[in-house]
């Protein structure tokens, strides 16, 4: 397999990330093209995910991934929760490495997988952690020590922000990575829940270069 992403993916990578304002040098392209061969390469033994195509894994994972950066201050420790095969975190880790990333996930293969990943590249400040985030032993451990809590596919939204509550920082931030989300649900949900956050911004866009819609979500611990 060669190491060399496809020429009109690796132009699809780095104009779409342009629209999150991020310029990606020829050693962050080469780090994308590296990741991408190995998730194809583990996809073929182990299932990390159901996208095969190097376009579908450039649109539909990194630049997804890639398109909650802007909400992201440089110094930030975060905790990717249910990151399956590194996604955000990894690709946020690759264009921001100040960064203090953190990734849980209660499926051991993606872990390992992760932990290869962050090997290969030779990524700092980055841990891969095989648990479950309802568990007692993670959160004494990583109770309250993080700025924001990410999540792109980690069950429904207020599972998600009653998981999240507890491993935040006072002020820290949610950001709920979602398709498309109705702004009355959403409303709704902080109305009934007790949920002890304030909801800050409901962004909606398009990934770059293609038809699917998205919705970054981002709520405050009160």
């Amino acid at each position: 397999m060669s190491l060399s992403m496809e020429t009109p993916n690796k132009d699809l990578l780095v104009e779409g990330a342009k629209n999150f304002g991020i310029y990606l040098d020829g050693k962050a392209v080469e780090t994308f093209e590296l990741y991408l061969k190995e998730l194809l390469k583990w996809n073929q033994k182990i299932n990390l995910t159901a996208i095969r195509s190097e376009k579908g894994i450039v649109l539909k994972h990194f630049l997804d991934s890639l398109s909650v950066s802007p909400y992201l201050p440089k110094y930030s420790s975060i905790l990717d929760i249910g990151s399956g095969a590194g996604f955000p975190g990894i690709p946020l880790k690759i264009i921001q490495p100040t960064l203090e990333m953190t990734l849980v996930d209660s499926v051991r293969k993606k872990v390992d997988f992760q932990r290869h990943i962050i090997r290969t590249l030779g990524l700092k400040g980055i841990e891969a952690i095989h648990d479950r985030v309802q568990d007692k032993k993670i959160l004494q451990s990583l109770g309250g020590k993080f700025d924001i809590i990410l999540s792109r596919a980690f069950s429904d939204l207020r599972t998600f922000l009653v998981l999240s509550f507890p491993f935040l920082k006072k002020e820290g931030k949610v950001i709920a990575m979602k398709g498309e989300v109705d702004d009355k649900e959403i409303r709704l949900l902080m109305e009934i829940e007790e949920t002890r956050y304030r909801l800050q911004k409901i962004d909606p866009l398009i990934l770059p270069f293609s038809p699917f819609k998205r919705t970054i979500l981002l709520f405050e611990k009160i």
